[in-house]
């Protein structure tokens, strides 16, 4: 195995740890992150239903970002998944970091997010 092979099977462990826990429900739907190298995608999940609700991403053609992963486009992305969320009644969710370390990028999109209203 190589090291790129090594990381991607710890992070699956870890999502799989975090995942027994968190679950989203219609009341209170999972925030779920996910970052590449090069974008970071967010999502809200209603796990009951197998629906998601709210998504937004550095993909989408609202942002315009010159380096599309790096911090500032992480807390943009937080920004207009919690305004999009905030506009369709959803007030609080749950936190899903996918298996990804709670540090750069995801806490960025997690605290602009928090920033914006959405109770984590």
């Amino acid at each position: 195995m190589n090291v790129s092979q090594t990381r991607r099977l710890a992070r699956l462990k870890r999502q799989a740890r975090v995942r027994k826990k968190v679950r989203g429900t219609s009341e209170r739907p999972r925030l779920s992150v996910f970052r590449s190298a090069k974008h970071i995608y967010a999502q809200i999940i209603d796990d009951t239903a197998g629906a998601t609700l709210v998504a937004a991403s550095t993909v989408e053609s609202g942002i315009d970002m010159n380096n599309k992963g790096n911090v500032e486009s992480a807390k943009v992305v937080g920004t207009a998944v919690a305004r999009k969320a905030l506009e369709k009644n959803i007030n609080h969710v749950v936190f899903d970091r996918n298996g990804f370390l709670y540090q750069g990028r995801v806490q960025a999109l997690a605290d602009a997010a928090r920033e914006a209203g959405l109770k984590l």
